[in-house]
């Protein structure tokens, strides 16, 4: 029984995965922190079991490894896998659920706070010595505005976006929401809206649905032109879901007053990307769901769903 772990390195750096998988019953563990695409293929040659978290595993490449029989996906999203052509072979394929829904959420709202209370700047500023030389016990460069009365819009209301909300309505925030869930099945204060009206009346807007075909750059030109003047708009979910050439447009213009992102189309970033120098955009690399916690949680699962399938009762299968 062998197994090839591909890109380990992002979600437990320094960490020996053989220690964390001993449990399974493996004897053979081929470990690597990252894995170029060009290689991919033959690292996995003669595994019957692999995990992978970034590197895609193309139907092509499972048409060449006929002694593969489990895909473990060490993330909440499954795309980087042809589910697909693995059913075909007969592959189980596996995913991480949820594990990360309270660090996303929690990263969502400091990035939002960030523009709202200007953190980042002020902390900036005090660190070159501006507040020592002040004549006054305080000073304010741009306007501080308080979250409560505001409106949140969020466009996918699955765990994470639930989770978002709710934080919202603590604020005393009116929260919208695009979502398949009926209105009667929602909590107090979330209203279902579609996105047209969610954009006209939001002003923070904050996605947290799936990267599909069907919604693929929904947040361009046009729909930021239904955004109110000064909008807020929070991407924590994938860059796809947004024309990031429109959105730095729509910045430069001052139709939105502020971009947070922990995505972007292309990862790690590309240096000319449209928005990676545009004033009032904030950037993080992809870190909301990399608390010390959710990796924790994380290998936790995984170990269970390798555990699960050896056993011939695989969990969390996806399809």
């Amino acid at each position: 029984m062998k197994l090839v772990i591909l890109d380990g390195g992002d979600i437990v750096p320094q960490l020996p995965w053989r220690q964390e998988v001993e449990g399974s019953r493996i004897p053979n563990i081929d470990y690597y922190d990252n894995t170029p695409a060009h290689l991919a293929l033959e690292r996995m040659r003669g595994a019957q079991l692999v995990l992978t978290n970034k590197v895609v595993i193309s139907a092509s490449m499972i048409d060449e490894l006929p002694e593969l029989k489990y895909i473990g996906v060490m993330a909440t999203g499954y795309n980087v896998v042809d589910v697909a052509a693995a059913a075909r072979h007969g592959i189980t394929v596996t995913n991480i659920p949820a594990y990360s829904t309270d660090s996303v959420a929690q990263h969502t709202w400091a990035l939002i706070l960030n523009v709202f209370n200007k953190v980042d700047y002020y902390a900036v500023q005090n660190r070159d010595g501006r507040w020592c030389r002040n004549v006054s016990f305080c000073y304010y460069d741009y306007p501080i505005h308080e979250l409560a009365g505001l409106t949140l819009g969020v466009v996918g209301l699955g765990s994470i976006g639930m989770k978002v909300a709710k934080i919202a309505l603590a604020f005393g925030m009116k929260v919208l929401a695009v979502t398949s869930k009926p209105q009667e099945s929602l909590p107090s204060g979330i209203r279902a809206a579609k996105l047209e009206t969610l954009l006209s009346e939001s002003d923070v807007i904050s996605l947290h649905c799936p990267l599909t075909e069907a919604n693929r750059e929904m947040i361009n030109g046009r729909t930021l032109s239904l955004c109110k003047t000064g909008a807020v708009l929070v991407n924590t979910g994938r860059g796809g879901l947004v024309n990031e050439h429109d959105i730095a447009c729509a910045l430069k213009q001052g139709c939105i007053s502020a971009y947070c992102a922990d995505v972007l189309s292309q990862e790690p970033a590309s240096p000319d990307n449209p928005l990676i120098s545009v004033e009032n955009c904030f950037i993080t690399p992809h870190i909301a769901w990399a608390s010390v916690e959710a990796r924790e949680r994380l290998v936790k699962i995984c170990k269970h769903n390798i555990s699960a399938f050896l056993d011939g009762h695989p969990v969390n299968v996806v399809s």
